[in-house]
């Protein structure tokens, strides 16, 4: 499925592994001391080999680590990609502390420096919804909206928004969500 914008850009919806679809940069749902994990993290890290690991060991020694609802950049390894965009969501904790503009936050970092690194594709898992147990549908609302606000700019290089979706379930929330927000 996919939803162009006005200015020709577009979403573009799949299920599958993030890790085999090749774009300019991929989003990392990575963790604030961006140590690696499981999820997504786990998967990115293995598939993309220790290159991506000893860069963030640099962004560590000299940060310290990434604030929730932002994102750090890195080489993209082994992956079919030029980038890996490490974004830190936020846990659920009942949205009561901040944790759809921190949401938000993640999603627009990752769009900017997706314009600072002249990207002109990128992937998304749906950031915070695993172990960080963020509702589906309002983590798929507030991506959806992040990235029509910033494909609707004429200015971002970015052409094509892709939202790699681990199952089913996941899969027909962004399409019902898609559907409803396009008029189609």
């Amino acid at each position: 499925m996919e939803y162009a914008s006005g200015t020709g850009k577009k979403i573009v919806l799949m299920q599958g592994d993030i890790t085999k679809i090749p774009v300019d940069a991929m989003a990392n749902a990575a963790n604030s001391a961006l140590a690696g994990g499981g999820g997504v993290d786990g998967a990115i890290h293995r598939a993309g080999g220790p290159a991506i690991m000893r860069e963030l060991d640099a962004i560590r020694a000299k940060s310290g680590g990434c604030p929730t609802g932002s994102a750090v950049a890195t080489g993209a390894g082994n992956l079919p990609a030029r980038y890996v965009f490490h974004a830190v969501g936020p846990v659920w904790h009942g949205g009561k502390r901040g944790e759809p503009e921190l949401l938000a936050a993640c999603y627009r970092k990752c769009l900017e420096l997706a314009r600072e690194h002249g990207v002109r594709t990128i992937s998304f898992p749906a950031i915070s919804t695993g172990v960080y147990g963020y509702p589906q549908k309002e983590a798929a609302e507030i991506a959806i909206r992040e990235a029509k606000k910033h494909l609707d700019d004429p200015s971002t290089p970015v052409e094509q928004v892709v939202f790699v979706l681990f199952d089913r379930a996941a899969d027909e929330i962004y399409r019902s969500l898609l559907q409803s927000t396009s008029g189609q």
